[in-house]
């Protein structure tokens, strides 16, 4: 695939993911994280399935073959990743979210190191602590004085295991090469959706209580965080490498900041100032990852 291709499909990924945090914020307020991750995968895998039959015809019996590889795909990117996210939304705002998503791609590069034996030099370790500082001042919201409290916004802190956990799934989406995207993430939502809807049910959920805008929230997310950006991820995935691919999430935070500006809500200076941190130790710890990305790309 044309990089520049590429590199359009992880920008129209990364703007459907924004939107997620964006409505996310809504929806949890009607739902509990178990059920808003059970009834967008249920709804996507009612999509995804169809797709892949028309785009794709694999062959269905050769896909479950990986089984072992789409069900840690489907455990780690659809049911933890998301339940974490959505929990974290119930107790931190979707910019700062979105922002502690930002340390994504330097958390990728750091696992490259460690699993390829990568050496970063000194501009990439100093990147990776100013990242690592702009954290703290979203946990802090400012407030160097939480530090000595040990009382950090647990909303940010999840996010911070939601990174870690996506980190995870993006090396291993990349064992998935052989398997045709829209199969792939199929058979992987199909594993996470019978895990986990024997709890969803014995947790129980009152349909009446959702409201228009958390219906309209929740379509959105099964059509485009959930079927479109997972799809697109995979093909950007596999063009590019995860390392190169990583530094898109970038526009995560760009994105879901511009769309509550439209939406009439605030940003804190903590938020700027975390978020800017985050992005600039992003920018220093992704440079020069040539061999990285190479050594994914074998």
């Amino acid at each position: 695939m044309d990089k520049y291709k590429a590199w359009l499909i992880l920008v129209l990924c990364n703007l459907f993911w924004a939107g997620n945090y964006i409505f996310g914020k809504y929806v949890v307020a009607e739902m509990t994280p178990l059920w808003m991750t059970t009834a967008r995968w249920l709804g996507a895998l009612v999509l995804l399935v169809p797709l892949a039959q028309i785009f794709e015809r694999p062959q269905w019996k050769q896909v479950f073959r990986h089984w072992f590889l789409l069900l840690c795909m489907g455990l780690l990117g659809s049911v933890m990743y998301n339940f974490t996210l959505y929990e974290a939304l119930q107790f931190t705002s979707s910019t700062s979210a979105a922002f502690v998503q930002a340390l994504n791609p330097a958390v990728l590069v750091v696992f490259a190191m460690i699993f390829l034996r990568e050496r970063l030099q000194g501009k990439q370790w100093a990147g990776l602590l100013v990242s690592l500082v702009g954290v703290v001042v979203l946990l802090c919201k400012g407030d160097w004085n939480v530090l000595l409290q040990a009382e950090y916004n647990r909303g940010d802190l999840l996010m911070v295991v939601a990174v870690v956990v996506w980190s995870v799934y993006t090396l291993l989406s990349k064992k998935a090469s052989g398997i045709p995207p829209i199969a792939a993430t199929a058979v992987s939502t199909f594993f996470s959706v019978v895990v986990m809807l024997p709890f969803a049910l014995a947790q129980g959920f009152d349909a009446s209580k959702l409201t228009s805008v958390g219906m309209m929230g929740m379509a959105y997310i099964v059509l485009f965080p959930s079927v479109g950006s997972y799809i697109l991820w995979s093909v950007g995935v596999r063009a590019i490498g995860p390392s190169q691919a990583g530094v898109f999430l970038n526009f995560i935070p760009l994105f879901t900041a511009l769309i509550s500006l439209l939406l009439g809500q605030s940003i804190t200076f903590s938020q700027v100032l975390g978020g800017g941190l985050i992005l600039l130790g992003v920018y220093f710890t992704s440079r020069r990852q040539e061999k990285i990305r190479e050594e994914f790309n074998q």
